[in-house]
């Protein structure tokens, strides 16, 4: 079996590297080895292909997992090491069936033979990660276009009360000077030579075959004598979306939405990707929130507080609550006012009254003279 190159070691990245970093090592690599910055140079095209395939693996969750647990049972080869122990053997997989032959003179082994208990066979693992036969994609098929996730700051009252915030994306949109082309007017359009039209290159890894987008026509399968001076042959731009988003009542900072048909276009007619919203919800000079209970800091003084006092609180909805404050009220005591607080998936919380004694900043001689002979009267040292 030929041995099969280290996702990791083809990205710099450790295994233990963040989403985020093996994002920005792909960037950086793809950037210094695409095509159009090395052209003439063979090395560098089969570099961007390597460095491609791996970020198609490591820069998806699912697959990504995948792949650490072939490696953990040794799938991938003498190349590859478990973390914390020496090479593996493709032919050393954990959880052979019994009686299964690795392979008898010199023939690789099918990785059908190899059973990995709650996973099934890691023909299907490989199946699931890189297509295979019949599954796998074509470039001519309509492609779903690309999600976008974006965070929305919501005011605090927005947010518990349900409303619509306006939000700006950006988006990839085809063209309008080439069409989606990517050619200039009047250029010639022909198939691709790399690819062959296809749209997509196969290349040998460790035993099966890996297809990714062809780096010279970018998966369209035809280039242009000449690139489109607008989109610089891409095909799409870059531009600024418009969208009126509904925030569902009750929403708390982290919660998401997602938006169907609102991300960037298809691509050969595939549908429109989703918009996926993560909020962040804005602090209120006035409430704060306890899981469904709307809490309502209330500022009393000294005198409000010792001797007893009302204070009158509105509710979200602008009604007014009367709450009455008993002599000697400490700090943060809360008064509960029932169903007044934050509905939710047919659920309503609490408006939690929290009192909080102010001591005032600057007294008058006749009030220092006043709070003096009071703490004498009550022994306090001060």
């Amino acid at each position: 079996m030929a041995h099969s190159k280290d996702f990791y070691a083809v990205l710099g990245v450790a295994e233990k590297a963040t989403a985020d970093e093996v994002k920005k090592a792909y960037r950086r690599l793809a950037k210094q080895h695409h095509p159009d910055t090395n052209k003439g140079d063979p090395r560098s095209a089969e570099r961007f292909k390597e460095i491609s395939e791996a970020y198609n693996v490591l820069g998806d969750a699912k697959k990504r997992a995948q792949y650490d647990e072939m490696r953990r049972l040794g799938a991938f080869g003498d190349f590859v090491r478990r973390p914390g122990g020496g090479a593996t053997g493709g032919h050393r997989g954990a959880g052979a069936r019994p009686g299964a032959r690795p392979g008898a003179g010199g023939t690789p082994p099918r990785f059908e033979e190899f059973d990995v208990g709650g996973f099934g066979g890691l023909g299907d693992l490989f199946s699931s990660m890189f297509g295979g036969g019949a599954q796998r994609a074509r470039a001519s098929e309509p492609e779903k276009g690309q999600s976008i996730e974006t965070t929305l700051e919501v005011p605090f009252r927005v947010a518990v009360m349900g409303g619509k915030v306006p939000v700006e994306l950006e988006v990839n949109e085809e063209c309008s000077t080439c069409g989606g082309s990517g050619a200039a007017k009047g250029a010639r359009v022909s198939s691709c030579p790399e690819c062959g039209g296809r749209g997509s290159i196969s290349f040998g890894q460790g035993g099966f075959a890996v297809n990714r987008p062809c780096p010279m026509c970018l998966g369209k399968g035809s280039v242009a004598s000449e690139k489109c001076p607008s989109c610089g042959g891409q095909g799409e731009k870059r531009e600024r979306k418009k969208v009126l988003i509904t925030v569902p009542p009750g929403t708390d900072t982290d919660g998401k939405i997602r938006l169907k048909g609102q991300g960037g276009r298809g691509v050969r007619g595939g549908p429109p990707g989703d918009l996926v919203i993560t909020f962040k919800v804005e602090p209120d000079k006035f409430y704060s929130r306890d899981g469904l209970d709307l809490v309502a800091h209330v500022p009393v003084n000294v005198a409000q507080a010792t001797l007893g006092s009302k204070v009158t609180v509105k509710t979200l909805d602008e009604k007014k609550v009367t709450i009455a404050i008993p002599p000697g009220t400490p700090s943060s005591k809360r008064f509960r006012v029932r169903g007044q607080g934050i509905t939710k998936d047919g659920k309503k919380g609490d408006l939690l009254v929290e009192v909080r004694v102010d001591a005032p900043t600057e007294l008058s001689d006749a009030a220092r003279r006043a709070m003096e002979e009071f703490a004498a009267k009550a022994g306090l040292n001060y």
